[in-house]
């Protein structure tokens, strides 16, 4: 198995199909999830739908270099988004969420082991194969806030979520 084969199929386990990390996965942890639970804020923590918006902005401006295109993604953004107010829109969220990890290991498997060793957009940020690691584990951070956020509002709730 080639190392792109491999990368990709890592982000294929975090955000749609695996298990073998956490046990669980974006698509299985935010799927079944309503807007109303997703939006809600415990304490200073940020809601589910914030931490899932989050990733997805990386995950869509990483792809979108990936393509061709420019890196313009910030830190200062990562956090911005307009609210979301209904479950249509968490629907559509999730959606697109998941045709971007789907497009996105895709195109890392379209890579050859030579293209992730290359310099991702400018040598300082390294090259692609460590920025698509990086992407992987910060999701691997947040996917675990995740799991203990609804497992906090699920006890809040007497019920599960």
């Amino acid at each position: 198995m080639t190392r792109s084969s491999q990368t990709a199929q890592r982000l294929k386990e975090v955000f749609l199909n695996g298990t073998w990390i956490a046990n669980t996965n974006y698509k299985d942890q935010l799927s079944n999830l309503s807007f109303e639970n997703a939006i809600i804020t415990i304490g200073s923590f940020n809601s589910i739908a914030l931490l899932a918006q989050h990733i997805h902005y990386y995950l869509a401006g990483v792809k979108s270099v990936l393509k061709g295109g420019p890196l313009e993604i910030k830190d200062k953004f990562s956090f911005v988004f307009p609210p979301i107010s209904t479950q249509k829109e968490w629907e559509l969220f999730l959606q697109i969420f998941w045709k971007d990890a789907e497009e996105f290991a895709s195109l890392i498997e379209q890579m050859s082991d030579e293209q992730l060793q290359q310099a991702f957009i400018d040598e300082k940020y390294g090259n692609y194969q460590r920025n698509i690691d990086g992407l992987i584990e910060h999701s691997y951070y947040h996917l675990g806030q995740i799991v203990l956020l609804k497992k906090l509002l699920s006890s809040m709730n007497n019920k599960q979520i």
